[in-house]
């Protein structure tokens, strides 16, 4: 089941964060963090939870999943 996100979007908004970068901030590879905004790896709920707080949201406002 996918889940979309708003990675990319919350980047740019955020200072115009690199992949590297946040990457860095949640302990993972930029590879990774590449899969994952593309929705072609689904983080865990850790990574995911991560991802939310450098950005100050709430995990549903980076994260949605889709049903199919």
């Amino acid at each position: 089941m996918p889940i979309r996100n708003n990675i990319r979007k919350l980047r740019f908004e955020h200072g115009e964060l690199t992949q590297q970068a946040l990457a860095e901030k949640v302990g993972v590879t930029r590879q990774t963090l590449i899969a994952i905004e593309a929705a072609k790896y689904s983080p865990t709920l850790e990574l995911a939870f991560r991802i939310a707080a450098v950005f100050g949201k709430p995990l549903d406002e980076v994260f949605q999943h889709d049903p199919e």
